[in-house]
């Protein structure tokens, strides 16, 4: 119950791009709210690991390796927000949409420890996930055969950063952190390539 519930809040974050897909905040607003979101996530985590703030749902909703490290509901604003910084609507919305969609679907149908891959038919459904995802926002802005590329090597990014936590000097590089920056890179470079 405890994991349907992190899922849940997780695929909430889908509201931020949602905002802008819809027409109800222009770019230079979701950049304010998402940089809004990420002062209140450093200010939550900056409190919870110095002070030792316990509430009940951080233990519902954190695993058991950010106990002492930041939380991944954090990384997951910081990486929204920065890929919203970097990257312009077309590029930035599908690694959003891969964080907030794909992962949740990804980790209900199984997750993985840090350090080892998930199981081949998870990492098939994650790539269709982001692949559909990220085409279907490409297609607004980029000739089709570029946006169906481009969202191949971003979904894949989002596929690899997701299927495997590396752990690096004991700290795990939580997919909340890597999957829209990854995705995203794969996808600029597909799209500044072909022009």
């Amino acid at each position: 119950m405890a994991e349907l519930r992190r899922r849940a809040v997780h695929a909430s974050g889908v509201g931020f791009p949602a905002l802008y897909l819809l027409g109800l905040a222009d770019w230079p607003t979701l950049r304010w709210l998402l940089l809004a979101g990420s002062a209140v996530a450093a200010g939550l985590e900056t409190i919870r690991l110095g002070v030792g703030l316990d509430w009940a749902i951080y233990e519902t909703l954190t695993r058991e390796y950010e106990a002492d490290n930041v939380a991944g509901y954090a990384l997951y604003m910081f990486s929204m927000t920065a890929v919203a910084l970097v990257f312009v609507p077309p590029v930035a919305i599908p690694g959003m949409l891969m964080l907030a969609i794909g992962d949740p679907v990804s980790g209900l149908l199984g997750s993985n420890e840090p350090g080892r891959a998930k199981r081949a038919s998870v990492v098939a459904i994650m790539f269709a996930v982001c692949f559909t995802l990220a085409a279907v926002v490409l297609v607004e802005s980029v000739a089709l055969p570029t946006a169906l590329i481009a969202a191949a090597v971003g979904g894949a990014g989002a596929t690899i950063a997701d299927g495997f936590t590396p752990v690096v000097r004991g700290y795990v590089l939580d997919d909340n952190l890597t999957i829209p920056p990854v995705a995203c890179t794969g996808i600029w470079l597909v799209v500044t390539a072909v022009g």
